[in-house]
């Protein structure tokens, strides 16, 4: 089920993005102005100096620094004597993700703040602004451009509420009447882009903080984070929370702080950065420091502002297993991979949870996609998927004796859907099992024979990928001896 209510929002310290909220709710353009003050327009040069100056890096997961974005349009345009276009992703394809969302919903005119301030530095041609096709924001976003004026004409793009779609190059690509997916080849679009004009993009937080940087200045924006990382951030907290929101903190608040306000219980691990992102320890998280130099410290990383803890009554590798199969289906199909590489990834990771195969052959399969994709998408699901079998390494081994940790994937990683309604495992009546071996040779990837000739299986639930194999070694058993039961 695709969800579509816009969490809370808190703030730890001074709220900047986020200023105005308890008071009107949705910031109109009025309350905007009451609350943030009057901008204008600046120069290039200003422009580049501010970003530069703050050292404003992408929200959306990749942390590119945008004065780079901002000069390499700039130079593009020069040299190929083109207008430009300014486009604000804000399609928030991963399903864990709610900060830009919030932002189109309660503080628009911030985002287009920065958005307008890009258009007039770049004399650009227009803005498109894309929104994901679940409608979260568009209204929002839809009055706040009927209440002012733009410098140049500005548009709202639906692209499909995909994984994939929130690419950079997919994003243009869709814009551009393309299928939304990556480009089979890496491209700038700073050269070319949208209407094969250069293109600056970045994503909705960014063009937001840019809009509270010109009007604070460099220095009243520094005066809140680290010396390295100067501002704020926001995050989007769900998962086993007991108070799932949107947060802003300053950058170097300790993580603890965040997770104790969203009332977080103790897990065995916490997801940073989102499906692209990395696991870390409950000890780790205790010492963190929101940014991203203090989660690399502790193994983590920032990426798009995610926050996934889980509970200690899910099964860390079951959830784990639910996203890479995800990912894998989220592949746009256009190189091997992707088409190849992440579907075998998937496989690997449920055999290795189900105790069918040791954890190198996780290795080896995230090892054939890394640094080949013509997206980033391998490399982040290959990391996701290795990160999980160094945190859960102590699960691990209890899934290789094939009894498995004992407990149900309760579906924590806020996936579309539910998790498996009805998850079953295979029994065997040995009073019954004369080993003839045929169950073995219909699925031999859950179904092994032991040293007697007699099949071996793991305790744990059948993989749904597997769930048809297996039920076809029932259906073949002469004896009648395998059965199909629930696993409650």
């Amino acid at each position: 089920m695709m969800r579509t209510t816009v969490p809370p929002v808190a703030c730890v310290g001074e709220p900047r993005l986020t200023a105005g909220f308890a008071e009107f709710g949705r910031l109109d353009l009025l309350a905007h102005e009451d609350v943030h003050g009057p901008i204008g327009p600046m120069e290039p040069v200003n422009l580049l100096r501010l970003a530069e100056a703050i050292d404003l890096k992408g929200k959306g997961g990749a942390g590119f620094p945008f004065a780079r974005k901002l000069r390499a349009v700039l130079e593009s345009c020069e040299r190929q004597d083109l207008g430009a276009v300014v486009v604000v992703n804000a399609t928030e394809g991963e399903p864990a993700s709610w900060k830009d969302k919030v932002l189109l919903t309660r503080a628009p005119h911030l985002v287009l703040d920065g958005a307008a301030l890009a258009a007039y530095a770049l004399d650009a041609e227009e803005i498109v602004i894309g929104v994901a096709d679940d409608e979260v924001g568009r209204p929002s976003l839809t009055e706040a451009l009927s209440e002012r004026r733009m410098p140049v004409p500005t548009t709202i793009v639906t692209v499909p509420h995909r994984f994939i779609s929130g690419e950079g190059g997919a994003l243009v690509n869709g814009i551009n009447g393309l299928p939304h997916i990556p480009p089979g080849t890496k491209k700038r679009s700073s050269d070319s882009g949208v209407n094969n004009l250069p293109t600056l993009l970045s994503n909705a937080e960014t063009y937001a903080q840019l809009a509270v940087a010109a009007r604070l200045g460099p220095y009243e924006y520094a005066a809140l984070g680290t010396d390295d990382e100067p501002g704020t951030v926001l995050l989007t907290v769900s998962g086993a929370a007991g108070r799932p929101a949107v947060v802003e903190c300053a950058a170097g608040t300790p993580l603890r702080e965040i997770l104790d306000l969203c009332e977080v219980p103790d897990g065995p691990g916490i997801l940073m950065g989102g499906y692209h992102g990395k696991w870390i320890t409950s000890e780790a998280a205790a010492r963190a420091e929101v940014s991203r130099r203090g989660l690399a410290a502790v193994g983590g990383t920032l990426g798009a502002g995610i926050v996934l803890p889980i509970s200690r009554d899910t099964c860390p590798l079951g959830e784990v297993a639910q996203v890479v199969r995800y990912l894998a289906g989220e592949s746009a199909g256009q190189c091997g991979p992707c088409k190849m590489g992440l579907p075998d990834l998937a496989r690997a990771v449920d055999l290795a949870v189900s105790g069918s195969a040791p954890v190198e052959i996780v290795r080896a399969a995230a090892g054939d996609v890394k640094g080949r994709g013509a997206c980033s998408h391998p490399d982040g699901t290959a990391r996701f998927a290795l990160s999980a079998m160094e945190v859960f390494a102590d699960d691990l081994r209890l899934h290789t004796t094939g009894d498995g940790c004992g407990k149900r994937v309760k579906g924590l990683m806020g996936l579309p859907g539910a998790p498996d309604a009805n998850p079953q495992k295979l029994t065997l009546d040995w009073s019954r099992c004369d080993g003839h071996g045929l169950c073995a040779h219909v699925v031999p990837d859950f179904i092994r024979l032991d040293a007697n000739g007699y099949p071996a299986f793991p305790a744990t639930p059948v993989p749904t990928w597997l769930r048809e194999g297996t039920l076809k070694a029932v259906k073949v058993c002469p004896e009648l001896a395998l059965r199909l039961a629930s696993a409650e």
